[in-house]
């Protein structure tokens, strides 16, 4: 703000000088020298009192817009109004609040850029010449400069606020997204760090287990002795058990980067499989395809994606969701489908973005309890499974509009997720991950 004003200040002054010595205007010099001073100490003091990494609070921000805007317009009052062709600069002001402060203070703002504007259509000091000669535009032009800017103040005030608005939502949408990522990472993290924990400490409690069998021999004439023996190989056993349900494979165990496709389907819709709808898994390979199920890759984005797709169908479903997979030789795809009204038409074009929803009526939460979102739920999702290489693509499987008894299955809301085979089949093409040999395990 302070560097802006500094550019304002010296333009003010260049725009007095050359007006005054090159053009030979009549200006009241002390009035606009006193003007343009009062933005010099305004700025000096700020520079002095305030540290460089001040951030200015809602008001603060606004009277220095405020101030601004007066200043100029003073200026304009003592040069012609608006008939300077500098009246133009009043949009300055109003797009810097448009831009950084509240809806409200953006109004505020505008609102007196609009009363300046027509104050100033009647009411400044002419500019004259040296000669005595009045600059003044006819009252047709004065008319349409007092219109043109009216509309520019509301226009461009409504687009900087509207573009801002936007902006801001997308960048809270996608910290969300980097922040759910970042939790699925985390899960699939703990799934390696158990497998590799249960690995690391199959050793000491073999040796556990060793020393304690030795000690039961060794005291075969201490009953008592020998019992707290028993029980130290019996929890180390029971020790080894919890360990092997953890994570059997072990920290190198490849398998924890793939699954088969309704493995990784199951596993992302698991959280929502009982909540009062009834979610059915099929799965069947298109014509002319190989009847093997497809391994595909395990990725966090991938489930978590999928995850929030669930969610979505599960909320607005009547009493089921389908999920089927289907797969060719090059595509890999995933469909969810409800038996619930379906999209609403206005919006098919906008889903994914975030925020596109609105809060429920009454009657809205009653049907639909559980849901509490504002479609960022799906701008995740769509984040998230573009970032694997999927394609999504969203549809009504009938008019969302059509009575309940004409409504048969599958007439909601469809989803479909489509990826090319080679992007996460995790056995074929460049994202093949190999098995690796069998370890050998020691008795």
């Amino acid at each position: 703000m302070i560097f802006l004003r500094w550019v304002a200040i010296v333009g003010q002054l260049t725009a007095i000088l050359v007006g005054q010595y090159v053009y030979g205007l009549q200006l009241e010099l002390g009035l606009c020298y006193f003007a343009v001073g009062l933005s010099v100490i305004g700025n000096l003091v700020a520079a002095f009192v305030f540290p460089e990494n001040k951030r200015l609070s809602e008001r603060e921000n606004l009277s220095m817009v405020m101030f601004d805007l007066l200043q100029l317009g003073f200026l304009l009052f003592l040069s012609g109004g608006l008939h300077n062709p500098f009246a133009l600069l009043l949009l300055g002001p109003v797009t810097v609040s448009a831009a950084v402060l509240t809806t409200r203070s953006t109004l505020l703002a505008g609102g007196t850029a609009i009363a300046m504007v027509t104050l100033l259509s009647k009411f400044h000091l002419s500019l004259k010449t040296d000669q005595g000669f009045i600059l003044r535009v006819p009252d047709v032009f004065l008319f349409g400069n007092w219109i043109a800017l009216v509309i520019a103040i509301v226009f461009i005030g409504a687009y900087s606020r509207r573009i801002t608005s936007e902006m801001h939502s997308m960048s809270d949408a996608l910290t969300a997204t980097q922040m759910a990522l970042s939790r699925e990472q985390k899960l699939t993290d703990l799934g390696g760090v158990v497998a590799a924990a249960a690995h690391e400490l199959g050793t000491p409690l073999a040796t556990i287990k060793l020393a304690s069998s030795e000690l039961m021999d060794e005291l075969e004439d201490r009953e008592d002795l020998r019992a707290d023996a028993a029980l130290i190989r019996e929890q180390a056993d029971r020790c080894r058990d919890i360990l092997r349900d953890m994570g059997q494979a072990g920290k190198d165990d490849l398998h924890l980067r793939q699954a088969p496709l309704m493995t990784v389907i199951s596993e992302a819709a698991e959280p929502h499989a009982h909540r009062g709808k009834a979610v059915h898994f099929s799965h069947d390979p298109l014509a002319g395809v190989e009847m093997s199920q497809p391994a595909i890759l395990r990725k966090p984005e991938i489930i978590h994606g999928l995850r929030n797709l669930v969610q979505n169908a599960v909320d607005f479903a009547s009493k089921n969701v389908w999920v089927e997979g289907h797969w060719t030789a090059d595509t890999i795809s995933i469909r969810i489908v409800d038996d619930g009204t379906g999209f609403p038409p206005h919006l098919i074009g906008r889903i994914g973005d975030p925020f596109v929803g609105r809060r429920k009526t009454p009657s809205e939460g009653q049907d639909r309890p559980g849901y509490e979102g504002m479609g960022l739920g799906l701008f995740i999702a769509k984040t998230l499974l573009e970032r694997s290489g999927a394609e999504l693509s969203f549809a009504n499987g009938s008019d969302p509009y059509m009575s309940a008894p004409d409504a048969a299955k599958h007439t909601g809301a469809i989803v479909e997720v489509k990826w090319p085979r080679d992007t996460i089949d995790a056995r074929h093409g460049s994202n093949a991950i190999p098995l690796g040999e069998n370890q050998r395990f020691l008795g």
